[in-house]
């Protein structure tokens, strides 16, 4: 009785707010709201009692899809969009379930960007929040359902809802909590405050946002408290795309001597760190908190009471909002990843050298079979260090770049290269530096390494004070100098060996975690194989990698190209366009010789011309008669 009590409150909140639901929004009552279903696919089917639409094995088969297209859409300002779904399948078939995907397809685009996907089965309503960058382009959402293996396999959607605003913000008043979710505890848990709702227990405050008891927040109270250091948590949805700013919320705390209120971000590997604690007890008023936030990858915020006993009070919470800008108490360095990296193609960017004379010089050289070109596209600039006209015993070339403020994780990525040392320890190495230029200390060298070869290096750290990252290469003495190259440096926010990022744009990979959604007609001696470090044969193919649907069989050829090219890796810039739905097929014929090598890396997608990037492959010949196609 009391779930039906439920069932039907949630559909008379969502009545109420079906005649007056924003763009890109459906509650799916009477129609679909101009999303329609794509001919070529099966058929979306509104639930002849309304509230949801669906797609199940009565109307297709295992593998079939459902395609659900938006109406224009745009999102000048930053958004979210949620979805209320479900996933049913039997328990016999949780080896293959049906898959819920996401995309978007912007006007001047001809592919479709993955925004999310779920598999995971259910016997409820699930919710999944998604932030929308704003953008000047108009778009189409596009719902793809993909039926698993079993009789009794489905997908239905509850709701569609897209609103201004961060999905990580909320003011508690409406009936999905904005996707926040409260972690079960036996005795502590977070509950829905306000409204009719009141505790004999405790005297609970008005909420924050209407200021009457109209409005509503998110409350727990350690009255049901059996055990010392109970514990409730109130987790929002995953962030989906890169943000930074500050973060605020208004709480109050009644007995906040036996009480910790913190605010926890957690990754997708587990990860806690605390970003903010309340030091002092609250008062009777609403209390305004301001925290610095930064999600550079996928995250989630966690609001945490401890309680010590069942004396311990309540805390409220209410109205959680974000600027992308900093907090109004905030005084230290603004960081932006634009401005701290450089790939050297027009200048050092914000780095700089020492002033006593130029250790590092910025160079271009023409790729052949025994020498690489720069990293960036292989015909452009990168930097050298202790080259014969600036190396001598002892010299220190040190490359500076640009403050960083204190209190942030980060990750340094860069290209290296290294020739003609006989001992490779030291040639390289990265040091920490305080504003005023003294060393911190070091963070990373180089130990071992291929000579000739671009190498990836990846470095995490954080520190309280601002610094700056410097590149220091050494040379021990005159007969054993070389050279250095480095390139494509970047410092982005967060760790480098998070485990799961933000969805890649389509079409793009790097190779360097799987084929990403590339894949093969057959798999025998003859297919590509994905493969670290050189090729097994000498003198053939790179020495390293590069990083560290169709309708019918219709086949045009976009490139190509045969015979010897490089032993380095070359650029490849192709122009084309296609009015339908297409996949891109790179073929390899390899030739007779045992020395017939092929490779491929960093495969990526644009909108729009190459511009005048050129093109660095050359057409040539050579004895090994390999050939290197790409059709659709």
């Amino acid at each position: 009785m009391l779930l039906r009590g439920v069932l039907l409150a949630l559909q008379a909140l969502q009545l109420a707010g079906a005649l007056d639901l924003p763009a890109g929004s459906c509650a799916f009552e009477e129609s679909t709201c101009g999303f329609d279903s794509v001919l070529a696919s099966l058929p979306w089917i509104l639930n002849e009692e309304g509230h949801y639409i669906y797609v199940d094995t009565s109307f297709g088969k295992q593998g079939e899809k459902a395609v659900l297209l938006s109406p224009d859409l745009q999102a000048e300002e930053w958004s979210c969009l949620r979805l209320v779904y479900q996933i049913t399948t039997s328990s016999e078939s949780l080896s293959d379930p049906s898959q819920l995907n996401l995309y978007m397809r912007f006007e001047d685009e001809s592919f479709d960007r993955l925004l999310w996907s779920a598999k995971e089965p259910s016997d409820s309503w699930l919710i999944a929040s998604l932030d929308l960058q704003n953008s000047s382009k108009k778009f189409k959402i596009l719902i793809e359902g993909v039926l698993g293996q079993g009789n009794t396999a489905s997908i239905a959607l509850f709701e569609i809802k897209m609103t201004t605003g961060y999905c990580i913000e909320c003011d508690f008043e409406e009936n999905h909590l904005c996707g926040f979710v409260n972690r079960w505890n036996p005795n502590v848990n977070w509950f829905v405050g306000g409204g009719s709702i009141r505790n004999v227990h405790s005297i609970l405050p008005q909420d924050h946002t209407f200021k009457s008891e109209l409005g509503h927040y998110m409350y727990v109270d350690s009255v049901y408290v059996k055990h010392f250091q109970e514990v409730a948590q109130l987790i929002s949805p995953l962030t989906t795309a890169p943000m930074a700013g500050c973060l605020s919320f208004y709480y109050q705390i009644q007995q906040g001597n036996d009480n910790v209120f913190s605010l926890y971000t957690r990754d997708v590997a587990g990860l806690y760190e605390e970003i903010w604690k309340a030091d002092r007890p609250g008062n009777a008023a609403w209390n305004l908190a301001e925290v610095e936030f930064s999600a550079p990858y996928p995250m989630e915020v966690i609001f945490e009471v401890a309680f010590n006993g069942p004396k311990g009070g309540y805390v409220a919470l209410d109205d959680i909002s974000f600027s992308p800008v900093h907090c109004q108490n905030q005084t230290e360095l603004l960081f932006s990843a634009v401005e701290a990296s450089c790939n050297f193609e027009q200048d050092l960017c914000n780095f700089y050298q020492d002033k006593e004379g130029p250790g590092w010089t910025r160079v271009k050289v023409k790729p052949n079979m025994y020498r690489a070109g720069d990293h960036t596209t292989g015909l452009g600039y990168y930097l050298l260090a202790n080259t014969k006209f600036t190396s001598q015993p002892g010299y220190i070339g040190r490359l500076y770049g640009p403050s960083l403020p204190g209190n942030l994780q980060y990750c340094l990525r860069f290209h290296y290269a290294i020739y003609g040392f006989l001992k490779m320890s030291d040639t390289l190495a990265v040091y920490i530096f305080e504003e005023n230029h003294v060393v911190q200390e070091k963070i990373w060298s180089v130990l071992e390494s291929p000579r000739g070869v671009w190498m990836q290096a990846e470095i995490t750290f954080k520190k309280p004070m601002p610094t700056k990252v410097v590149f220091m290469s050494l040379c021990k003495s005159f007969w054993d100098c070389g050279l250095v190259a480095l390139d494509d440096i970047t410092i982005q926010l967060g760790s480098c060996s998070s485990s799961e990022k933000l969805p890649p744009p389509p079409g793009e990979c790097t190779f360097e975690q799987d084929e990403c959604t590339f894949t093969q007609e057959k798999r025998n001696r003859s297919s590509w194989h994905r493969r670290r470090g050189e090729t097994p044969t000498s003198y053939t193919g790179p020495k390293g990698d590069h990083t560290t649907g169709e309708e019918d069989s219709e086949e045009s050829l976009l490139w190509r190209r045969r015979g010897e090219q490089s032993i380095s890796w070359l650029r490849a810039l192709i122009e084309y366009s296609c009015e339908r739905q297409h996949q891109i097929i790179f073929e390899a014929i390899r030739g007779v010789s045992i020395r017939s090598d092929i490779a491929i890396d960093d495969v990526k997608f644009q909108a729009g011309p190459c511009g005048e990037m050129e093109d660095t492959t050359q057409q040539s010949s050579g004895y090994s008669e390999d050939l290197n196609e790409i059709e659709y």
